[in-house]
């Protein structure tokens, strides 16, 4: 107790004091179990598997931009789940070299897309918007209802802030400053709740450890927040509103959005960076090479077959 009120007493002086004193409760109560795993579904099991197997490789677009850092990752988990994960850089679309037809899906990246300049994402999404091809090559892409469409981190204030070129996301939020005032990397707990999102199904009532690293998170919305996808919770299960369970201060620990026809889907947390067991910090012993989180990009796949 006296080696953590030191640190608790630096963390109120250097972040936000609530935040502070939360965390520092966290820390002392000796019932709180800690990560915790409920898997409904065999993480083993390769959905996936009959489609790779006959060869048919769908591309998938990894989106790049100034300052995005997580796009060798994001293709190695496409690539792994039988895709042809392709890097695309906005450059090349700005400039018509590429195009978005014949994507099966996009997949925007986490990162500082240029140095989060107008907020998180902000920079990267008016980058699209008041460019009138860019804007075009999107909102054609959007609007074919054989795509998919996921956004991680940056990717997902990036996308969030393209909810008018997006079918069924006009009531998705803008991301703001993390309620504790500072960069939040750590591992966290989700729910993965029950949505209509192509690239969570089968997946829903699971809770799962996840990294985290986002300095602008926390979700806030004009109204109703529209389709969940899922939610910080706690070492018990239970919906975390008090930090550091809930890293960003988010309302009702919301941190996975998706539109009514879970073609696009907005994840504030990495499954992207915890796909293989061996990413993990810690894991139930009986886990193969894959994490449950690889089952995602396995559903994105078997969509596309």
């Amino acid at each position: 107790r006296a080696w953590s009120d030191c640190t608790g007493a630096l963390a109120a002086l250097r972040d936000d004091p609530d935040c502070a004193a939360e965390e520092q409760a966290s820390r002392l109560d000796a019932s709180a179990p800690g990560l915790s795993v409920r898997v409904a579904f065999d993480p083993a099991v390769d959905i996936a598997a009959p489609y790779v197997n006959k060869g048919a490789r769908p591309r998938v677009a990894v989106l790049r931009e100034q300052g995005v850092n997580g796009q060798v990752e994001m293709a190695a988990a496409f690539t792994r789940a039988g895709f042809d994960a392709v890097d695309v850089h906005m450059t090349d679309l700005h400039g018509g070299v590429i195009t978005l037809d014949g994507f099966a899906g996009i997949v925007a990246c986490g990162g500082f897309s240029y140095g989060d300049v107008l907020g998180g994402g902000g920079g990267w999404a008016k980058s699209i918007l008041f460019n009138a091809r860019t804007r075009d090559t999107f909102a054609a892409f959007f609007a074919r209802p054989d795509t998919f469409t996921l956004g991680v981190c940056n990717g997902c204030q990036m996308l969030a802030q393209l909810k008018e070129l997006i079918p069924g996301a006009e009531a998705w939020p803008r991301f703001v400053r993390n309620r504790s005032n500072r960069f939040e990397a750590r591992l966290a707990m989700i729910e993965v709740l029950d949505s209509p999102s192509v690239l969570l199904r089968g997946m829903a009532g699971a809770r799962l450890p996840i990294a985290v690293a986002h300095g602008e998170g926390r979700a806030e919305f004009e109204g109703t927040p529209g389709v969940v996808a899922a939610r910080f919770v706690d070492g018990n299960g239970h919906v975390a509103e008090s930090y550091p369970a809930n890293p960003n201060g988010s309302p009702g620990g919301l941190t996975g959005l998706t539109t009514a026809d879970g073609r696009a889907t907005l994840l504030m947390p990495h499954p992207e960076r915890i796909f293989r067991t061996v990413q993990h910090s810690w894991r139930p012993d009986a886990w193969g090479d894959d994490g449950p989180w690889m089952r995602l990009f396995r559903n994105a796949r078997e969509w596309q077959a």
